[in-house]
């Protein structure tokens, strides 16, 4: 039993973070890795795990905006790189990008002009990465205008195009028709790159789907040699133990990936109800025997989805113990009438392994109809993270 008193917690395992890197590096092979550790580090805490990613040797970051990016730039000190995923969505924060050395992500006039106005003020030539849409239709400058605005970026005496950028949309389906779709754009996206006269560091594109899937790798790097750039992967879900099933191919990396999260909380009470009983919140749950119910210290403001109401599961004992009854926001009860051992302090597992047995984000995402990038972005910031 563990005794750091917390009602829940969430264990960070640091050991499972680097060997996860060193399977995605070794997945990638020539291709250069990004790690993302946006949204928190998908739940896990980024400072936490960005600084052991850097000690790990990562070199570049990927957050959403300039709030995480100021946040990740003093876990991973000067040198490291930090990318702006989502750019930047005003002309305030501009001053704050280029102070704190951050690189944006643009794909507007508007921001360009931004990011230009502020390098002018600060005296200094900023660092830019262009994303071209090449399929995705949600971020990046269309096909259509990129010849236009890879002009401007050209004449542009305070930016510089450090980098250029595209995603793809179904990277975990291998035979999907739009996968080959958006390599030929991305194909011509370069070449007009190239007839523009850019020279940028780096290409990349693609997510943990395009290493586990494996198929794009080869045609990645040599897309971005055309260029004279490196390429690069931005890789997230895969370093926190997880990926998308990848249909149609074989996966390169998803059964050697350990989660890096345990998700726990504790008993705070065990009693008996007849039968009959009605549990929780409009009595979904009724016991159709005499039965033993233990409640737990988590509910939904902790991130446990009330999907799981009535039909997911938690560890107790090393043994599974049904949820009964409505998930509340604080507590949820579970049925432990087939653990005679089961008392309060004891420790429930809502995501890890217990004796022989296990579950995942992967598990709740199944019942939740969702994916295991939501579950674990879900844990709320009230669970504390716990180095182990």
């Amino acid at each position: 039993m563990n005794s750091n008193g917390l009602p829940v917690w969430a264990e960070i395992r640091l050991e499972a973070l680097a060997w996860n890197l060193a399977q995605l590096k070794k997945a990638l092979g020539g291709v250069g890795l990004m790690a993302v550790v946006k949204a928190d580090g998908y739940g896990h805490g980024m400072e936490i795990c960005a600084e052991e990613l850097r000690r790990q040797g990562v070199e570049w970051f990927g957050v959403t905006g300039a709030e995480e990016g100021i946040r990740a730039r003093a876990a991973v000190g000067p040198e490291a790189r930090i990318l702006l995923m989502r750019g930047v969505a005003s002309v305030e924060v501009c001053d704050e990008v280029i102070v704190h050395g951050l690189t944006p992500v643009v794909w507007t006039r508007q921001q360009v002009e931004w990011m230009a106005a502020a390098a002018r003020r600060r005296g200094v030539q900023a660092a830019v990465h262009l994303e071209i849409d090449t399929g995705m239709t949600r971020q990046g400058v269309p096909m259509r205008e990129a010849a236009g605005m890879l002009g401007r970026l050209a004449e542009s005496g305070m930016l510089r195009v450090e980098g250029v950028a595209t995603h793809f949309a179904s990277s975990e389906d291998v035979g999907a028709v739009q996968n080959a779709e958006q390599m030929r754009e991305w194909a011509r996206a370069l070449e007009a790159v190239r007839k523009a006269g850019l020279k940028p560091e780096w290409a990349h594109a693609g997510s943990t789907s395009t290493v586990d899937a494996g198929a794009a790798l080869v045609e990645l790097g040599r897309l971005a040699a055309s260029v004279g750039a490196k390429p690069m992967c931005r890789t997230g879900l895969g370093l926190y133990g997880y990926a998308l099933l990848v249909a149609g191919g074989q996966s390169q990396v998803r059964e050697a990936l350990r989660p890096v999260m345990a998700w726990k909380t504790r008993v705070l009470d065990v009693y008996g109800v007849e039968k009959g009983a009605r549990v929780g919140y409009s009595g979904t749950f009724v016991a159709e025997r005499g039965m033993r119910l233990a409640l737990l210290a988590i509910g939904y403001a902790d991130g446990l989805r009330r999907e799981l109401s009535n039909v997911g599961e938690v560890l107790i004992r090393g043994k599974r113990a049904r949820i009964a009854g409505r998930i509340s926001m604080d507590v949820t009860v579970v049925d432990v009438t087939g653990i005679a051992e089961a008392a309060v302090g004891d420790e429930a597992v809502i995501l890890g392994e217990q004796g022989t047995e296990r579950i995942t984000a992967d598990d709740h995402a199944r019942i939740a109809g969702t994916i295991a990038y939501e579950i674990l972005c879900g844990v709320s910031e009230r669970v504390p993270r716990l180095v182990s």
